[in-house]
Formats: C-alpha cells, structure tokens, sequence
C-alpha cells in the first residue's frame, strides 16, 4: 500500500511541477518516498488519505482552473473589464491542517481567487467578481476535498 502512495505522490509532484527535467524528477521521487516513510501507518488517530479520491481531483481541478482561466481572460479581454473585486468569507466544515492546506491552494490555483487568510472553519478568499467564487460559495471544493480526507478512523 505504502508503494501505491508513493507513485501517487511522485504523480502528484509531476503534476503540479510541471518540471521533467532530471534533477526535478529525482527531488519528487526522493520526496514522494521520504513522506510515504515517515508518515505513520496504523496509527487510531490518524485519518486514511483516499488516494483514488486524489487521483480524481488532480483532473476535476485541472477543468476548473481551464473553466476559470478562460472567464478571467473574458473579463480581462471586455474592453468595460467588468470586475467587482471582492473579501469573500467562506465557512467550512474542514477543520485539519492538510484539508485547508489542499483547499486554500486549490482555490488559489484557480485564476479569479485567491486564499488570503486560512483559519480552522474559515477561509478569508480574495474574488475577482461574483462568477470566480461561485463553486466556492456552494461548496463544491469543500466536497471534493473532504472526499479525500473523509476515510474512516482505524478500528485498530
């Protein structure tokens, strides 16, 4: 299982580089290695990862920054450039480090918002108009992400 997570990682890391050089691909092998060793396993308190969830998101996240990008270039292409900025504060029901981790940088990922502040339960999100932080605001990202975060607690 540990090897899966690594490949998975070491995917992850090819990914979101966007780097095939060599010494890039040598650093994501060693790091996808180093984390899947030192992680704990079989330990009660800590929460599975769903790694098919993952493997899902990287895709479904890639059409959203597609979706995203191409109505930012709309907006910067009006000649009217009918932006309305705003603070957005978005409440969620993600509360550990690594599902507001994955949240905050998926939504600064995807053009029109970014993360300005992360606290548990909240996120601060800067908008570029209403439409860039609407999957946002119905909870859609939440979704996604808790998926990958929401295996069962050992029994162990």
């Amino acid at each position: 299982m540990r090897f899966f997570a690594a490949v998975a990682l070491f995917v992850l890391w090819l990914v979101l580089s966007a780097s095939y050089d060599l010494i890039h691909v040598a650093t994501g092998a060693v790091v996808a290695s180093l984390v899947v060793w030192l992680s704990p396993s079989g330990s009660s308190h800590v929460r599975r990862f769903s790694w098919m969830a993952a493997l899902a998101y990287i895709p479904w996240l890639f059409g959203r920054v597609l979706k995203s990008g191409l109505h930012v270039s709309r907006l910067i292409l009006d000649p009217a450039l009918p932006i309305a900025p705003e603070l957005v504060h978005h409440k969620t029901n993600l509360s550990r480090d690594g599902e507001l981790v994955v949240l905050g940088n998926s939504i600064t990922l995807t053009p029109g918002t970014i993360t300005v502040e992360v606290a548990p339960g909240e996120l601060i999100v800067h908008a570029i108009d209403a439409k860039s932080h609407q999957d946002l605001s119905r909870g859609v990202f939440d979704d996604r992400v808790s998926r990958m975060f929401s295996a069962k607690e050992d029994s162990q």
